[in-house]
């Protein structure tokens, strides 16, 4: 069981490539793949399970029922993603209007609900992370399916994380019962981070995969000059909805913008401490 997904380096060819296939032996029940559409190709879809399409990059019109829609996106690190997320047997149509593409989120779920259309205007930018620890874990967050903007009987969780270069996300060290994705992208195809799956630490680059298994805790750390990008996804556990993860107790005090930490006297950051 590969824990770390590196296969796919050199990138994606057209069509849909499969990453972490629903059926693998982990035990995670999250498929992810990525979609690549050639400018003016068309695509009819009826997933056979619990769906979401998040824009990468590019132009494209999707059509849901009678609602029909243009997403844009030029920049995955400037620009807020749009996503449609469907229950299974619900039909959905794409027309790209540039080159496209998109990752692709599925979860085996057999209940139903009314396709939803997550447009970019709907999601914010969130900083986390202001003022820890002279902002050593400051980062973007942008929830896009939750309980909070969802139906209850869908089982994916979806958000992206933009991780400042040189710098941590995920942090403190937090884990959480349910299985989790994450699925890397770089300001630079040369640009690195590591991320950690308890004990074990695994070195990303451009397009890496993470298993997120058991409860283990995890936390991110990007190279100085590349910023790091992920998509997060989570399935809720039957009568375990994700909500919050709980953060490791030993890091805790790092959450406390005034707690008092090493640096030493010549440091020239937003905050100093004397040797």
């Amino acid at each position: 069981m590969a824990l770390h997904v590196t296969s796919h380096r050199s990138g994606f060819g057209p069509g849909e490539t499969a990453i972490v296939a629903l059926d693998d032996a982990d035990g995670a029940g999250i498929g992810l793949g990525v979609l690549k559409l050639a400018a003016g190709e068309q695509c009819a879809l009826t997933p056979s399970h619990e769906t979401a399409w998040l824009l990468m990059g590019g132009a494209l019109r999707v059509q849901v029922g009678n609602q029909t829609v243009v997403f844009e996106r030029h920049s995955l690190f400037d620009d807020l993603p749009s996503t449609v997320h469907v229950a299974a047997g619900t039909a959905v149509k794409f027309e790209a209007l540039t080159d496209v593409e998109l990752t692709v989120h599925r979860v085996v779920n057999a209940e139903t609900f009314e396709p939803r259309l997550y447009l970019r205007s709907q999601v914010r930018d969130e900083i986390r992370g202001s003022g820890w620890v002279d902002n050593t874990a400051q980062r973007i967050v942008r929830t896009i399916v939750d309980d909070d903007n969802g139906d209850l009987a869908m089982l994916l969780v979806l958000g992206e994380v933009i991780h400042l270069p040189g710098r941590w996300s995920s942090y403190p060290p937090h884990h959480h019962p349910q299985p989790e994705l994450y699925h890397y992208r770089f300001t630079a195809p040369q640009g690195y981070g590591h991320g950690e799956l308890g004990e074990q630490v695994a070195l990303v680059r451009q397009y890496d995969t993470l298993k997120i298994l058991d409860g283990v805790d995890h936390a991110q750390v990007a190279a100085p000059g590349y910023g790091m990008y992920y998509t997060w996804t989570i399935r809720h556990l039957p009568g375990q909805r994700y909500q919050t993860p709980t953060f490791t107790e030993a890091h805790r005090w790092t959450m406390d913008r005034n707690a008092d930490f090493w640096l030493p006297k010549w440091y020239c950051g937003s905050q100093r401490r004397e040797i």
